[in-house]
């Protein structure tokens, strides 16, 4: 059954997910492509002219990035640059009159210099109905690091407009796999929050399963078959140095960070059934947390870090139940429905995401821990795998599109949606970077 082939750790699943992909064409990966399918009623309008350098052809459209990124967020809907009858890259050369016309409600204008060994980003937000200026705000950097500074501009203007915390400088990492030659290649990819400048982090001929994101976001923990069996891996971002953290008889998988990046909690069978451990990356030490006849798997840390969330089926179905570390203590969270796995926590701790089911289709849905209240944020059939963004306001999920995995994103009031499928071929296990430094 579907359900038991997601629960029991995902074991069973790399069958499914093999079998869905055998069907697919042997074709090229390429970046993610951003498609928004569901925005805000009343966007916010927002203008945004080329920012250049004089004398100079930058390698990236900076507007444009900042462009994409605010209408993916589906808050707002920008001028397009036709209809602009001027390119202002300074407040003081902006005639508010010309953008009122065009209906825009905010005017970015801004642009590059070149110092001796940096660029430097300077760009100023103006009130196009007040006629003032909102702020004046500068970022620098290397000519690599284009994309960097607009998605740093991006965040600066999410969250004046929206007093929300912008996520564009975030990164996603997922798995993609590609049947060649009849046999199936594995790969863990990085990419922007956009789905541009993917990173291979690692190739393999057998499954990679459940990134995970250390909080400094400087690396990377999976589950990888390559020794013949699951085993927990943990990569550096930056070096791309690996080390193996378990090689038990068995489940070694869902490998999940502390708040504090000195932990990980992960699921074991080692002594016959799937249970929560947790690993002391220091010492290496290694506690048993669960002890109990049904499977306990798909663990998550409370922000605070002296709770755990996880999916047990000891109550006849999978459920969410929370676990205090230092007692050990049991309580069972969910109750609606007769499914509900893969726990995934807002950064406020109080709003919890899952792959739920009431008959025979898996949404992904919150549940308010506060008030109790369940809300199905998705349609689709086969939903899984959510991960929610740093700032709270949005979550990235595997599904379906015809024969096709994808990604697709919902924010936490489902009022906005976008996919991000592959440009070719499926991808699956997606994970949600925290706020990088």
């Amino acid at each position: 059954m579907l359900h038991k082939s997601m629960f029991l750790n995902h074991s069973v699943k790399i069958f499914l997910l093999s079998s869905i992909l055998a069907i697919a064409p042997a074709t090229a990966w390429g970046e993610l492509v951003i498609r928004v399918t569901q925005g805000n009623d009343r966007p916010t309008i927002v203008a945004i002219p080329p920012m250049v350098m004089a004398g100079a052809q930058l390698s990236e459209d900076i507007s444009s990035i900042v462009e994409s990124d605010l209408e993916r967020s589906g808050l707002f809907k920008v001028v397009p640059r036709n209809n602009m009858l001027s390119f202002p890259s300074d407040a003081d050369d902006v005639y508010f009159r010309d953008w009122r016309l065009l209906g825009s409600e905010y005017l970015l204008v801004g642009a590059v210099t070149k110092g001796d060994d940096l660029i430097e980003l300077s760009f100023s937000l103006l009130n196009v109905n007040a006629q003032n200026t909102v702020f004046k705000h500068s970022v620098r950097g290397t000519e690599d690091q284009l994309r960097d500074l607009a998605h740093m501009a991006s965040d600066k203007v999410y969250e004046e407009i929206t007093g929300i915390r912008g996520a564009f400088s975030t990164r996603l990492a997922y798995v993609t796999a590609d049947q060649v030659d009849g046999n199936f290649v594995y790969k863990l990819n990085v990419s922007d929050s956009d789905g541009a400048r993917e990173k291979l982090m690692l190739e393999s001929s057998e499954p990679i399963m459940s990134p995970a994101w250390a909080p400094s976001g400087d690396e990377l923990a999976y589950v990888s078959f390559e020794t013949g069996r699951p085993a927990i891996w943990r990569q550096s971002l930056v070096t791309a140095a690996r080390k193996q953290l378990t090689n038990f008889r068995g489940l070694n998988g869902a490998p999940a960070w502390s708040p504090d990046g000195k932990k990980l909690a992960m699921v074991l069978s080692k002594d016959g059934n799937p249970e929560i451990y947790i690993l002391d990356l220091m010492s290496n030490k290694l506690s048993r947390l669960t002890r109990h006849f049904a499977i306990d798997t798909e663990p998550t840390w409370e922000p605070d870090g002296k709770s755990l969330l996880f999916t047990s089926d000891r109550g006849g179905t999978p459920q969410i139940y929370k676990l205090t570390v230092a007692s050990k203590a049991v309580q069972r969270i969910t109750f609606r429905g007769n499914y509900n796995a893969r726990p995934s926590l807002a950064p406020d701790g109080r709003t919890l995401v899952v792959v739920h089911r009431e008959s025979d289709v898996f949404h992904i849905a919150t549940l308010d821990l506060k008030t109790r209240r369940m809300v199905e944020l998705t349609e689709t059939r086969l939903d899984e795998s959510p991960t929610v963004a740093p700032n709270g306001a949005m979550l990235i999920y595997a599904t379906k599109q015809g024969d096709r995995g994808v990604l697709s994103a919902v924010s936490l009031d489902a009022g906005i949606k976008y996919s991000l499928p592959a440009k070719s071929g499926d991808v699956r296990e997606p994970a949600w970077s925290p706020f990088l430094r």
